[in-house]
């Protein structure tokens, strides 16, 4: 290819074959194929049953606060996309390059918003056709669920793989630097949705929790409680709408470096490879999602996931075994091992081998999150047992189980990245990064399942609020309770593997990081990679302040929800205080509650999303290259950690509580049962905030290291200038710090 850009370059080249053009104009018609998928299952949803009219008052109360509510956060971070757009058309070296940068920062951060936006609104739909299914069949219910998050799944797949292809056949070789853009704008918008939804939900849930369950002694849903119908708005907005923005963004950064690392490696087959498996990936979901279902007789909802989920591992794997049999051939891999080759000349199988690792990935951390958070496993009926002896006792045990969780769930990640090293062992080192990108990009083959999987939980719980607001009978307030169940360790199981795929995402980015300073520098990928030593004192001042930072954006989260749950446990007391409304012949201001939440989200998304945009910025200019390499290393080892403790642990304190709902230990209303509650409340926080929040952070991150490195190293020379950086970005990041640190203010 020309080195001089030329627009629809991959159309124009000699470079590509007849059959990669036809290939990658399939991938760009499979990304079609899933979002037609997923309009197909909307029409089958919206077909369904709404039930009573007493349902439906209850499920448009909590549309409309959702819809309200991210409306809101869109107008609040307008004006800052839009000059992210503009900035960002100055951060690469050639003109086009920086138009096309900003326009795909800006069709990224679009796509994240729809894919929040259109999925929260359709689970704000299915999810009173789940409570009126649920009074007839449990395999309904399940299937009726699990579908309405199947189509946020499909959106992200196929907006992610429609905008990752686009931008390739539009920019060829130079495709990597746009997809910077489109990586940044999916992370910021996912950042945002993830930090304002998950201050909004747990928010409203502890509130209604501390005075409805402990104060008050009454049901989680009890319609005489103000919080309500914020409890459930908030459901959606920090599960719905943050953790498909979340996952899409990981799936946009993956491809990201993937591409920057392939075609360093591979060149333009290194680069087609992952589109292909991606492709693959959209088909075995479509597949694997619509298989879930299961009987009346059987009602084992987690069994008939986990039965789709398989199934689209093994179509997955089997097709891009298959492309990869055929499609990887080169002249310089005519003496590679047979394990390697398969016996077949110029084959090279160990992109495929790296990206079944990815698979194996995924399955793993979905077992181990299943373990730590399930109902029936061991690890939860510790906590259940642990309530018996009081509320210290419960919150230590839950402690207990979040620690030991993210031992196992960290020795995954190392033995995925070692697997994938051991792979390319001998190689250039190029290789053994692209290797790593590969696991990344498998791990997130099934996307579809993922999200689907994740967007179950808030369905099946706004099902069951609905169902308990609503008054229906036993049989199918047990259907809705036993659905909610699963729906934990569903949410619990996504988060996993988010944060899973966060790290190896944030760690491809780290490798691509050295390539672009090796790039700017005029410099080997081994030249660059031999600074990073942890006897230079800038990388190690840089490992503790990344490591650092987790901590501190964690703090805030947590700071931010316990302010605005104090303003909503003041404002459900006063109404409580009302006569008419205990004795439930009013209806509380459940609109005046969902108005705190919202605004009390907007104010504490700023001091967050500052820390993690300057922070890499200031640490950049003050201690080089080297130093912000050690602050990424930091900030994505202890970014883990704590994200895997706060989310199985949380998990874990929330089925606690399910359980003995359902029974155990004297059941609602015991000692046990308030102690539970305490867990719970605690967890909450841990577990739909500030852990899952922890994604988006990282990768934010290094995207903003990855786009700032060229100035990084441009003004190195000229130390006012860089001085003068520093000093203003750590104003920002204090201004944040105390920003956050006020006392949030009734609205």
């Amino acid at each position: 290819m020309s080195e001089t850009f030329q627009y629809f370059s991959f159309m124009t080249s000699s470079a590509f074959s007849g059959w990669e053009k036809g290939a990658l104009w399939s991938v760009l018609g499979v990304a079609v194929l899933g979002l037609l998928y997923a309009g197909f299952l909307a029409g089958q949803v919206l077909r369904e049953s709404r039930g009573t009219d007493k349902m439906i008052e209850i499920a448009k109360a909590i549309e409309s606060g959702a819809n309200a509510y991210l409306i809101q956060q869109f107008k609040a971070i307008l004006f800052l996309i839009l000059l992210l757009t503009g900035a960002l058309y100055f951060t690469a070296g050639e003109q086009h390059i920086g138009l096309g940068r900003a326009c795909a920062f800006l069709m990224g951060a679009i796509f994240s918003a729809v894919v929040g936006f259109v999925g929260m609104n359709l689970a704000v739909r299915g999810n009173v056709r789940v409570a009126a299914a649920a009074r007839t069949s449990f395999g309904q219910a399940l299937k009726i669920a699990y579908r309405t998050g199947t189509v946020t799944g499909m959106l992200t797949d196929g907006l992610g793989l429609l905008g990752g292809t686009m931008i390739f056949m539009i920019y060829g070789e130079k495709a990597y630097e746009v997809l910077l853009g489109f990586g940044f704008g999916g992370t910021l918008l996912a950042l945002f949705m993830r930090v304002g939804g998950g201050i909004y939900t747990k928010a409203a849930d502890v509130g209604a929790d501390l005075v409805g369950k402990i104060e008050k002694d009454i049901p989680e849903d009890d319609p005489r409680n103000a919080a309500t119908i914020a409890d459930n708005v908030g459901d959606n907005v920090g599960d719905c709408a943050g953790m498909a923005a979340d996952i899409f963004e990981s799936y946009e950064v993956t491809i990201v470096a993937a591409m920057i690392l392939g075609y360093a490696s591979f060149g333009h087959k290194g680069v087609i490879f992952p589109l292909l498996v991606r492709a693959i990936g959209v088909v075995a979901s479509i597949i694997g999602t619509y298989a879930v279902r299961t009987s009346d007789q059987v009602r084992d909802a987690m069994k008939a996931i986990n039965v789709g989920f398989m199934l689209s591992a093994i179509v997955s794997i089997i097709g891009f075994t298959a492309i990869g049999f055929f499609y990887l051939r080169f002249p310089e891999a005519a003496e590679l091992p047979a394990w390697i080759s398969l016996n077949v000349a110029g084959l090279d199988m160990r992109p495929v081998w790296t990206t079944m690792v990815g698979i194996f990935l995924a399955l793993t951390v979905n077992r181990l999150t299943e373990h730590f958070t399930e109902t029936r496993k061991g690890p939860v009926q510790a906590v259940v047992k642990a309530t018996t002896t009081g509320h210290a006792t419960t919150i230590i045990t839950g402690i207990a189980v979040g620690y030991e969780s993210t031992v196992w769930a960290i020795l995954a990640i190392a033995v995925a990245i070692y697997a994938s090293v051991l792979i390319y062992a001998g190689t250039n080192p190029t290789y053994v990064a692209y290797g790593v990108a590969m696991c990344g990009i498998g791990m997130l083959t099934l996307t579809g399942n993922n999200i689907s999987m994740d967007v179950f939980g808030p369905v099946a719980d706004n099902a069951n609020g609905i169902g308990e607001m609503a008054k229906l009978d036993k049989p199918a307030r047990q259907t809705l309770a036993d659905l909610d169940a699963v729906g934990n360790t569903t949410k619990a199981i996504t988060k996993g593997i988010a944060i899973a795929s966060a790290v190896v995402a944030a760690v491809s980015l780290f490798n691509a990081y050295i390539t672009d300073v090796g790039t700017i520098l005029k410099q080997s990928y081994e030249q660059v990679a031999a600074t990073l030593t942890l006897a230079e004192p800038t990388v190690f001042i840089g490992l503790l302040i990344g490591g650092a930072v987790p901590f501190l954006f964690s703090s805030l989260l947590i700071h931010a929800v316990g302010r605005a749950a104090g303003l909503i446990v003041q404002e459900v007391r006063a109404q409580f205080r009302d006569k008419e409304i205990w004795a439930g012949t009013k209806t509380p201001d459940y609109a005046r509650v969902v108005s705190i939440c919202t605004a009390a989200a907007q104010k504490e998304l700023i001091g967050p999303a500052l820390l993690a945009v300057v922070t890499p910025i200031v640490v950049g200019y003050a201690f080089g290259t080297a130093g912000l390499a050690g602050f990424l290393g930091g900030s994505i080892l202890s970014g883990q950690l704590l994200a895997v403790f706060m989310s199985n642990a949380g998990g874990a304190w929330d089925n606690a509580k399910k359980c003995i709902e359902d029974g155990q230990n004297g059941g609602k209303g015991s000692e046990a049962h308030k102690a539970s509650v305490t867990g719970d409340t605690v967890g909450d926080p841990l577990k739909d905030t500030a852990g899952p929040a922890l994604n988006p952070m990282i990768k934010v991150m290094n995207m903003v290291a990855m786009l700032a490195v060229p100035l990084i190293l441009a003004h190195q020379a000229t130390p006012q200038l860089r001085w003068g950086v520093v000093i203003v970005g750590v104003g920002i990041i204090a201004a944040a710090l105390r920003f956050s640190k006020r006392e949030t203010q009734n609205a």
